[in-house]
């Protein structure tokens, strides 16, 4: 019905900068919130930035300065620019999308994620 499919991630040096985007498709009538999420190995999933449909963002302490999130509606697409990256940066970095159909149902999506990984 909705699908999130991210791209960007890689393999970059530490200072380097990356630029993620997720495009959603499928029986969409509206995109709420939007947001970037990652996950490291042995660790939870984490917030990284969330960014409304108007455009209102809210970002994680440890990539405020360095991460900017923004959306194009007419495209369904979000992006996240990293800068400054830093090893501690390595994860596997999830789409997140609240989708609400032409059937007016609402669906919480993720996708599948992409690896991005901060070495020298």
């Amino acid at each position: 019905q909705v699908r999130l499919v991210e791209s960007g991630g890689g393999l970059v040096q530490p200072g380097g900068s990356l630029r993620l985007s997720c495009a959603a498709s499928g029986s969409i009538f509206r995109l709420n919130t939007m947001g970037w999420y990652r996950q490291a190995p042995g660790k939870e999933r984490e917030l990284v930035a969330a960014i409304t449909s108007g455009g209102s963002t809210n970002y994680a302490d440890f990539v405020k300065g360095r991460f900017t999130i923004s959306r194009d509606n007419d495209r369904k697409t979000v992006y996240l620019q990293m800068n400054s990256l830093k090893p501690e940066d390595t994860a596997v970095y999830l789409c997140n999308a609240d989708a609400v159909l032409y059937t007016l149902e609402h669906l919480h999506v993720w996708g599948q994620g992409t690896q991005v990984t901060v070495s020298s």
